[in-house]
């Protein structure tokens, strides 16, 4: 009974060191999930402002096709 009841302490031992690097190990990831989303942010208010400009791009370039077939009669 004695061996146990000392397995079982040395289980809880290991058990709380565990504990801390799964901490770590949280912060860790928590910090590579803004850096992430940071970067996915940034990423996306860039293909904003291209799609922007392209549509900008095409509405021009479709009004000034409408405008020079009606004006060229």
């Amino acid at each position: 009974m004695a061996r146990l009841e000392g397995a079982y302490e040395q289980v809880s031992q290991r058990l709380t060191n565990v504990d801390p690097r799964f901490d770590a190990l949280d912060r860790k990831i928590d910090l590579f999930r803004d850096a992430l989303d940071k970067k996915i942010d940034a990423l996306d208010a860039k293909i904003d402002q291209r799609f922007m400009w392209t549509a900008g791009i095409v509405v021009t370039t479709w009004l000034s096709t409408i405008a020079s077939i009606y004006l060229h009669h």
